[in-house]
């Protein structure tokens, strides 16, 4: 039971290069990253589907 992956994690994009169609998402979380200016908390709001949960786990 030690090597189960879910697989809404084992098919998520691991690197921020690999998230389609997040393009203003990534960019500001890779820029505040770089500059080591990250915010306290960012709001990922939209319909099911579009990256919210992928893009939050990225810049953990």
């Amino acid at each position: 039971m030690d090597n189960f992956i879910v697989s809404a994690r084992k098919y998520r994009p691991a690197t921020f290069k690999s998230v389609v169609g997040q393009n203003s998402i990534t960019t500001t979380l890779k820029n505040a990253i770089q500059n080591k200016l990250l915010a306290h908390a960012y709001l990922f709001c939209g319909p099911r589907g579009i990256g919210k949960t992928t893009c939050a786990m990225q810049s953990i």
